[in-house]
């Protein structure tokens, strides 16, 4: 049974290739005429994105490259992200790579604005889509090789730690920000990695470096407790979701106020869980769902708290709801093995049950979806 994670996995979310470094404005957040003026229908790419129509995806920049539909530099790298991005998704991950090694390094001029000044006049810096360097610091772990993509990720925390560095020297605030949540996830990516070999020390030198930096950060304080829960520092774990409990008592968040309690409620309630005290936990989580019914880490948990509590019939009735009614959230490879689990626990005659499960999925599921959990 798998307990779905707080907010920790972030690289699981969609990623839209967001343009690189370049100091005036981000083209994609530019709000000067529409979307697909910074980029060949560019909307439509995360439209299906969104969707995850990783396929569609791929068929559509197929087509715009044969047409030869794409004018400027940075749209062809742009596609090259979507289209690597969609490839990693569909866990062709050779294919990504080969697509990848298409690519001089990031840092040659032919990847920067000032290179083609009648194209882009007055800009200058990397049009490289961050995005496309996070895919390429991951893709050697999907090939097998941890290593380099530790090493890779390590790099790129460097790489972004001192673009960070040069946009506080010149107080450009928005980029600032930018910057620092782009640290906060690489960093993410990195402990995410050491979590998985239980090297819990890397994870909390990492963390509480992020920490230090934003003393007021309720999700590096949330990653914090994770982690000193997973050392088994259970005091350590509490003073820091009390933090995030004072945090919202004083109103001195960044979350929106919904996130931010329901994130304080499931920390409450991992607490509950090493304690064995599902009663308090569910009611943790109830108080989650009640605020927010797409909250799928409490949905996820509350079911497994219910299973717990030797009440299969219920945590089954709460992942199957939660599979109708909200499935664009709840159909993930977590919720579905625990279901599975579930059911093989409840009834003797499982493999029907699984069955009808893994035909519902493959008619609403995105491409990326990896029917394999549902273990038919």
């Amino acid at each position: 049974m798998e307990l779905e994670n707080q907010e920790h996995e972030e690289e699981n979310r969609t990623l839209n290739p967001d343009l690189g470094n370049q100091s005036i404005s981000d083209p994609l957040s530019n709000q000067l005429g529409s979307v697909n003026d910074l980029c060949f229908e560019i909307s439509s790419l995360q439209d299906l994105a969104f969707r995850g129509s990783w396929r569609s995806i791929l068929d559509k920049i197929s087509r715009s490259r044969k047409l030869s539909l794409l004018q400027k530099p940075h749209e062809h790298l742009i596609y090259l992200c979507y289209n690597v991005l969609a490839l990693t998704k569909l866990r062709k991950f050779i294919e990504a790579s080969e697509e990848l090694d298409t690519l001089e390094d990031f840092e040659s001029s032919q990847y920067k604005y000032e290179t083609y000044p009648q194209v882009y006049p007055n800009r200058f810096g990397s049009m490289v889509p961050f995005t496309l360097r996070w895919i390429h610091a991951e893709l050697p772990m999907r090939l097998g090789n941890r290593g380099e993509t530790l090493d890779r990720l390590y790099l790129l925390l460097d790489f972004v730690r001192e673009k960070l560095r040069i946009k506080e020297l010149e107080k450009f605030d928005v980029s600032v920000e930018n910057w620092r949540k782009r640290e906060g996830f690489v960093i993410t990516s990195i402990s995410n990695h050491h979590l998985s070999n239980k090297e819990f020390g890397v994870c909390l030198k990492l963390v509480k470096d992020l920490v230090n930096k934003n003393e007021s950060d309720p999700l590096s304080l949330s990653k914090l407790g994770y982690i000193q829960l997973q050392f088994g520092d259970l005091e350590g774990s509490k003073n820091s979701f009390n933090l995030i409990e004072n945090l919202l008592k004083d109103g001195n968040y960044s979350l929106d106020e919904v996130k931010m309690k329901n994130l304080v409620n499931r920390n409450k309630a991992l607490i509950y869980l090493v304690g064995k005290d599902y009663i308090s936990a569910v009611r943790e989580y109830d108080e989650c769902i009640e605020r927010d019914a797409t909250d799928v880490v409490a949905v996820n948990n509350k079911a497994l708290c219910l299973m717990y509590l030797r009440d299969l019939t219920d945590s089954i009735k709460v992942l199957e709801s939660a599979l109708e009614s909200i499935p664009t959230f709840a159909l993930n490879e977590t919720v579905v093995v625990n279901l599975c689990s579930m059911y093989e626990l409840a009834y003797v005659g499982h493999s029907d049950v699984k069955k009808t499960l893994n035909n519902w999925i493959a008619k609403v599921a995105p491409d990326d979806f990896d029917s394999s959990c549902t273990r038919v």
